[in-house]
């Protein structure tokens, strides 16, 4: 696959991430573990049943299942950690974090460099998302909240870890993807029995969000996040992921779960900047080339 076609399927990726929202306020009140735990047996029996040959797939070295599983997770345990031991604003703008730092740590891949470009992209989209995040109204850090903190840092180290990690493994099929994430729910249905209450859907839509956030945001986006990773340009994939949160944000917009402010005009702007700047080079020097 073409490196900037790679590219593009891995921004899928962050467009069916933009839907955890949404799917996630129509769920109603189910726990996070428990809707943890069930949007990832979805997601991995729908990519089980779409791609059968995923079975072989599972036959991977301990070290494969140890960054797969860890990936997946890991990030979420400690994300659900930080939003319990922290202001959900503060602990968000910690988290996301993680495209950044996706960028920095792909300099250390081989044949990869980090461009001016790559830096600057990524910090408008980040003053972008901080503005989506925090809807321009300020936030500060309590040290009483540091525990949370901690874990929100660890989740965005987790999954940037993760994410350039996993181009050390490229020779690993994407079909792997199924098994981590029934691992995933295996893991997260333990922590809900021993964590949370069980609270079961009330009506019909409920189950339908849930079962839309399995297929799409859960088993379907790690699969093509996997291929971005792997044979896209990671340091572009990780300035665009900041569209993440303000693709959200709109979409609880048009749903009516949120209000629109002239704030997220502004944020649009620089989360799309910073994407072209970061992606300058994948788009206009191999058109050039191609000229040439």
């Amino acid at each position: 696959m073409a490196q900037k076609t790679a590219t593009l399927v891995g921004f899928l990726a962050v467009l069916l991430w933009s839907l955890l929202a949404v799917f996630t306020a129509a769920s109603g009140t189910m726990p996070p573990f428990q809707l943890l735990a069930i949007s990832f047996a979805i997601g991995g029996l729908s990519l089980l049943a779409l791609r059968p040959k995923s079975l072989v797939a599972l036959r991977q070295p301990p070290k494969v299942w140890a960054l797969g599983v860890g990936g997946l997770f890991g990030y979420h345990f400690c994300y659900f950690f930080a939003l319990r031991n922290a202001p959900p604003v503060e602990a968000g703008l910690i988290n996301y974090l993680w495209p950044l730092l996706i960028v920095l740590f792909s300099a250390l891949l081989p044949g990869e460099k980090l461009r001016w470009n790559h830096l600057a992209g990524c910090a408008l989209a980040l003053c972008g998302a901080v503005l989506v995040v925090t809807r321009g109204q300020g936030f500060s850090f309590a040290p009483e909240y540091a525990l949370g903190y901690g874990a929100a840092l660890a989740a965005a180290l987790a999954w940037s870890s993760y994410s350039v990690l996993s181009r050390r493994f490229a020779s690993v099929p994407s079909e792997a993807i199924t098994g981590f994430c029934l691992a995933t729910a295996a893991l997260a249905a333990i922590c809900h029995l021993l964590l949370e209450p069980t609270v079961w859907p009330d009506n019909l839509w409920q189950w339908a969000a849930i079962v839309g956030l399995g297929l799409g945001p859960v088993g379907l986006a790690f699969y093509v996040w996997d291929i971005g990773v792997k044979q896209g340009d990671i340091q572009v994939l990780g300035a665009a992921s900041y569209s993440a949160p303000l693709l959200s944000t709109l979409l609880l917009i048009l749903t009516g779960y949120a209000s629109y402010s002239h704030i997220i005009l502004v944020a649009c702007l620089l989360i799309t900047a910073g994407a072209v700047l970061a992606a300058w080079d994948l788009l206009f020097r191999q058109r050039k080339a191609q000229r040439s």
